[in-house]
């Protein structure tokens, strides 16, 4: 298997960059689009944990539009063949103090790259 194929790679970076400007612009269209429609997909937020399609838009849709702002610190993306990925980010959501981890596996579909497997979680600062 190869691993971080250029071109593989360049796919899943776009696919990441569209996810990351949907999300910090609340493009529920967009976010929708970019998950598997499948009930084996998931996702466990800071405050969730969602099983399935249905349970992701359904959140979505739910999701106040405000205090979305956030700068990504450090992305880690890594293709495994032409049709699985993982991408790790860290961010700081800003306005926040704690600093904050995203993991999605990506997979290539017929209808191209989506996330079928999400976590989002925050770190708790130590006060100095």
């Amino acid at each position: 298997m190869e691993i971080n194929i250029p071109a593989v790679l360049a796919e899943v970076q776009e696919a990441s960059d569209r996810y990351e400007h949907a999300l910090v612009t609340n493009d529920v269209e967009v976010l929708d689009a970019l998950f598997w429609n499948s009930p084996h997909t998931l996702r466990y937020g800071v405050g969730e944990n969602l099983y399935g399609y249905a349970d992701i838009q359904a959140f979505r849709a739910a999701r106040p539009a405000t205090g979305l702002a956030r700068t990504v610190l450090r992305t880690s993306i890594t293709t495994y063949g032409r049709d699985f990925a993982t991408v790790n980010l860290e961010f700081q959501r800003i306005g926040t103090p704690n600093p904050g981890r995203q993991s999605q596996t990506w997979m290539r579909t017929s209808d191209g790259w989506k996330v079928v497997s999400a976590h989002v979680s925050l770190l708790k600062t130590n006060p100095v």
